[in-house]
């Protein structure tokens, strides 16, 4: 039987002891096991975190198996792939398999998965979302699984390893190319109004209208969800105000997005890039094969779960009972990928 690595070596009977159940009862906690009483579950979890318990044996260990976990919240095929991709990579260096889970809401993962990651007991995990509950932080940290955040989608707790990008560099950079061209009248569809990098790149955007003087209207203003749907939708309402007043370019908060406004652009028989320039953000392989090619920030997707991955795979090789080192935070920088999309606007 185990004991933890830090303080006074609790031992896990002691525990049990104290929670009143058994030391099958208490492994079945640690193992992630269903047919434990919530209230009982409840008990244990707490009274291993107060006790600062972390279990023997690293996920590095013969004992489990080559595994890192990546999670999203929902699968979107190109973007998603991309962190995949990176993941992979690294995961196969290291000999690992990686496990592709699917889970919660685009902030947190739910209970179910944090019941079935330790019964997994992966070397590392990547989560793809914006935070972690306390909880499910603890749970994880006792049973010495690292965890990794890639966080496009948020601002993850300082002491939460995370690895993200500059969101409002990447705002910045797309909109001063749309000044430097002469437009003035520069909407914004960005993500999300509770996700951070959503604030992040419109924030950027503020920036380089305010530097240059241009004042911005508040309609030109929108949260999207970036999805197609949502950059169609923002785009349709932003051209069909009457042509001296509606945007002459768009910066979409994402490729998927850019690729909504294409389409409310020939829908409303508008031209790009001859009336209406557009940039994305992310810089997905699709976005050089559009007509016309997508003027975007380029986001390093790819090396962010390249980063994530390595990350976790070196918080799992360090001893828990040594002292922790301070919490990583990455941010990786963006670039301005400039193509067919964007052009001087059309003379008044």
């Amino acid at each position: 039987m185990e004991t933890d690595v830090t303080g006074d070596r609790v031992t896990l009977q002691s525990v049990a002891e104290e929670a009143g159940v058994s030391l099958s009862t208490i492994s079945k906690v640690l193992n992630g096991r269903t047919d434990v009483a919530a209230a009982t579950r409840a008990r244990v979890e707490q009274l291993l975190a107060d006790r600062g318990y972390v279990r023997r044996g690293g996920p590095r260990s013969e004992a489990r198996p080559g595994l890192i976990e990546i999670v999203f919240h929902e699968l979107d095929r190109i973007w998603s792939m991309e962190l995949i991709d990176g993941v992979e990579r690294v995961a196969k260096e290291h000999g690992l398999s990686v496990v592709l889970t699917v889970s919660g809401s685009r902030h947190t993962p739910d209970d179910e998965w944090i019941e079935g990651v330790m019964r997994r007991r992966p070397v590392g995990v990547v989560l793809v979302f914006s935070e972690i509950a306390p909880e499910h932080r603890e749970q994880l940290r006792s049973r010495a699984i690292p965890f990794v955040i890639v966080d496009p989608a948020g601002d993850p707790s300082p002491d939460v390893p995370s690895v993200g990008s500059a969101n409002w560099s990447g705002g910045l950079a797309a909109t001063r190319h749309l000044i430097e061209l002469g437009h003035r009248r520069i909407a914004a569809i960005t993500g999300p109004e509770d996700m951070m990098c959503s604030l992040a790149r419109v924030d950027g955007y503020r920036s380089a209208m305010n530097s240059a003087g241009a004042s911005i209207d508040p309609e030109w203003i929108r949260f999207g969800d970036f999805h197609v749907s949502g950059g169609r939708k923002h785009a349709r309402e932003l051209l069909a105000r009457p042509a001296d007043e509606r945007p002459t370019a768009i910066f979409a908060g994402s490729d998927m997005q850019a690729l909504g406004v294409l389409e409310a652009a020939r829908e409303a028989g508008i031209r790009v890039p001859e009336e209406l320039s557009i940039v994305g953000y992310d810089d997905i392989p699709l976005a050089q094969w559009l007509t016309p090619r997508l003027t975007t920030v380029h986001q390093p997707l790819r090396r962010m779960g390249e980063e994530a991955a390595r990350l976790a795979i070196r918080l799992s090789e360090e001893d828990p009972a040594e002292p922790s080192r301070p919490t990583a935070r990455m941010d990786l920088a963006t670039s301005l990928v400039v193509r067919d999309s964007t052009a001087a606007p059309a003379a008044s």
